[in-house]
């Protein structure tokens, strides 16, 4: 008697799935075709984006190769066409070279490229940074180097990324006009600050010799 029940019921359980099939074939189909499709052009598309990689990279590398071998006029024009690339990584990097470059054969052009890179939101915060800091240094033995103090001041405030390089910076720059009270200044702040990496730690001992020689020397 069993037996009889289990077949009805595996009847029942046909007849309503053959109903439902008959019911909803189209849909069913066309969700399993939108599924194909869709799956086959996301793997189109990363296939894609892939090789737009690849061949990025790869051109930034020659770029790279050109700047190598001082062909400098060459990577320049490789790395402004870099730029444009819809790969915002190997984007951001040309930029940065693009700057450097442009520093070579113009350093306030090439700070003023730093600039605008300094002023981009979308540049991550520690490269803005970077930024800063390259313009600070290329503007400091220009007829701008007020201005460049003024900025590696800013940024060699307690907790800033780059306040070593900026406050050794500072240092030299005060040396090089025989500001001793201005270079000892910084040099004391390099030397009293526990988390100077050891070897400015280092250098800025030494240059303090030099401040207590040009001291000892002036009238």
């Amino acid at each position: 008697m069993a037996d009889i029940f289990r077949e009805v019921d595996e009847e029942v359980r046909r007849d309503k799935a053959l109903d439902f099939w008959k019911k909803y074939q189209n849909l069913l189909i066309g969700l399993a075709l939108i599924v194909v499709v869709a799956t086959a052009g996301w793997r189109f598309w990363e296939n894609q984006r892939q090789k737009a990689a690849e061949e990025t990279g790869a051109k930034y590398q020659a770029a790279l190769q050109l700047a190598r071998e001082n062909k400098n006029d060459e990577a320049e024009r490789a790395f402004s066409q870099l730029t444009r690339v819809d790969q915002p990584g190997y984007a951001l990097l040309a930029r940065f070279k693009v700057a450097a470059a442009t520093a070579v054969r113009d350093p306030a052009a090439g700070a003023k490229a730093y600039d605008l890179l300094a002023a981009d939101a979308a540049v991550d915060p520690v490269l803005q940074d970077v930024a800063r800091l390259r313009s600070a240094m290329l503007l400091l033995d220009g007829p701008d180097a007020s201005e460049a103090r003024r900025r590696l001041e800013v940024m060699s405030a307690t907790g800033g990324a780059f306040r070593y390089t900026a406050r050794e910076l500072l240092a030299v720059a005060a040396l090089k006009t025989n500001d001793y009270e201005a270079a000892g200044k910084w040099l004391d702040m390099l030397v009293v600050d526990q988390q100077t990496p050891p070897d400015l730690r280092q250098r800025a001992e030494a240059l303090l010799g030099l401040v207590s020689s040009g001291k000892a020397a002036t009238p």
